[in-house]
């Protein structure tokens, strides 16, 4: 896989790796994605103790941390060691022991059925190839694999179309994809997996509720979004659980 695409290149400087946690969960509107994040994957993994997880694309090691608090024998793999750098740091204050290595979501270095469970957020909606990388996801886990990306059906859409506006005219942004639920659905079915659970986060953007700024506001909109049916037809990042179909 080339390292020329942008999601290697942005995520290997030490000034993203060591702001990623600020930008993406900084503020009151961070915290509460932070937080709706972790009780979901909390939901959707289950039983943690004792469990083998993957986190791929472990970032600076967010659910890996989650995880191995829960009593799970965690690895965390990114192509990023800066990234790493920033993940092992947090785990030696916590005192937790995950192991976290380099490694490429395209071609995973591990027997087929490894984990019981694979993690990957927000990596589906930079790589290169996608498809690829779920058929990885799923090949590694026994028994279920916890994914994300922004919804093609949502105002995700209007942004990732700004950005790469933005990124073919020489600006400086991650020009992000957005998937549909069928497409996902799709390659997941193709590597032996069925959906079991969904979660849609926000009707409006992320990025609009941080330029608000009010939790309140937040919080009250979702609510009414839930309440009229639109959060569970446009709601996005959207958050699945899948599990191995029966033989």
């Amino acid at each position: 896989m080339t390292r020329d695409h942008y999601s290697y290149r942005v995520y290997a400087e030490p000034a993203t790796a060591q702001s990623f946690d600020e930008r993406r969960f900084g503020g009151p509107i961070g915290q509460l994605v932070a937080g709706e994040q972790a009780r979901v994957i909390a939901d959707f993994v289950g039983e943690i103790a004792g469990r083998t997880i993957l986190d791929v694309g472990t970032g600076t090691g967010r659910a890996a941390l989650q995880m191995a608090r829960g009593g799970a024998l965690v690895t965390g793999i990114d192509a990023s060691e800066e990234m790493l750098t920033v993940a092992r740091a947090r785990a030696n204050e916590e005192h937790l022991a995950v192991r976290f290595a380099a490694g490429d979501a395209h071609k995973l270095e591990f027997p087929d059925r490894s984990f019981d469970v694979v993690i990957s957020l927000r990596v589906l909606m930079h790589t290169p190839e996608w498809r690829t990388c779920i058929g990885e996801l799923c090949r590694v886990a026994t028994s279920r694999v916890v994914i994300d990306y922004p919804a093609a059906s949502s105002f995700a859409l209007l942004q990732a179309i700004a950005r790469r506006l933005t990124h073919t005219f020489g600006g400086r942004t991650e020009p992000y994809r957005v998937l549909t639920d069928r497409a996902v659905a799709a390659a997941l079915a193709r590597a032996g997996f069925r959906i079991r659970s969904v979660h849609r986060q926000f009707f409006l953007t992320i990025a609009l509720h941080k330029a608000i700024g009010s939790p309140r506001f937040t919080t009250a909109s979702q609510s009414i979004f839930d309440r009229l049916g639109l959060l569970r037809l446009f709601g996005s990042p959207v958050t699945l659980v899948a599990e191995r179909c029966e033989s």
